[in-house]
């Protein structure tokens, strides 16, 4: 046991900390500080940078929404591409679904090494299913070069600083964009906006710039401070999003996948955003 309190630093005039009851694993990789520590009422937690990324208690909350909103809207998805997300845990919800290939592009290969060894909970296997294709390299080199396209694409970054950067630039969006087959949808982590208005403003004008139908859905994460996390949504066609509720909840129950937060009623209220959120779209 340990005195020792983890205390996050991304926003400027707040602090969230997190006793740490054990040190599990730190170190520093070639992009970024990594450490993945006990707590007792979060159990496991990887945080980069600084930064918590995800929690074994609070998972779910985040890695349901970043996979399951696109894919039941979609209804035929066969080819899915993760960019980031080295924890495994949208890899995991995507393979739930009846998909051909789920491929991964993280950059920083001690990120999937050390959550495969700490947090295997979370991954639950995913980087050893035959349908998954791990490849260690830049997400905005890998959608600028590849000739290979996607039903949907998932951007599970860090913030915008340090190596996630340059995945909030436009160009990396528009490459996002060309990736996607003809009803392909792209989603998008993109803050906190009560506490991040201006990563908010910044994704939705790329998407607005680029993308015939676009917005935000939110989901709640405990360990994300500030209320709502919204995750950006482009679509090359707004039939995605108007998919009657009859039929997502009829793509669901056939599904028969099991979920702790995500169901057909959050699939169609989540695209309900507050003012605020609203506000900072303009």
């Amino acid at each position: 046991m340990t005195d020792a309190w983890f205390e996050e630093q991304l926003h400027r005039h707040l602090r969230l900390r997190l006793k740490i009851d054990n040190v599990l694993h730190r170190q520093t990789t070639d992009c970024q500080d990594l450490i993945v520590f006990e707590n007792r009422e979060f159990g496991r937690v990887l945080a980069l940078d600084g930064v918590i990324q995800t929690t074994e208690a609070d998972e779910f909350f985040y890695h349901e929404m970043l996979i399951h909103p696109p894919v039941f809207a979609h209804g035929d998805v066969k080819n899915i591409l993760i960019i980031g997300g080295g924890d495994g845990g949208a890899l995991e919800e995507a393979l739930k679904h009846p998909i051909e290939k789920a491929t991964m592009v993280e950059i920083d290969p001690t990120v999937i090494a050390i959550s495969k060894k700490y947090l295997p909970a979370i991954s639950a296997g995913a980087f050893e299913n035959p349908r998954t294709e791990i490849l260690i390299q830049d997400g905005t080199e890998f959608v600028a070069k590849t000739e290979a396209r996607f039903d949907v694409i998932v951007v599970d970054s860090t913030d915008p600083i340090g190596p996630a950067a340059v995945l909030f630039q436009k160009e990396f969006y528009a490459n996002c964009k060309r990736c996607l087959t003809e009803n392909g949808i792209l989603v998008t982590q993109s803050g906190v906006p009560f506490l991040q208005g201006e990563e908010a403003r910044l994704v939705h004008g790329h998407l607005h710039a680029l993308f015939p139908d676009h917005g935000f859905y939110v989901v709640p994460v405990p360990t994300y401070s500030g209320g709502f996390m919204t995750l950006g949504w482009g679509s090359l066609t707004n039939k995605n999003r108007s998919v009657a509720k009859a039929r997502i909840e009829d793509r669901y129950a056939s599904s028969g996948i099991a979920t702790r937060y995500y169901n057909p009623d959050i699939h169609l209220a989540a695209f309900a955003l507050p003012n605020y959120i609203r506000e900072l779209m303009g």
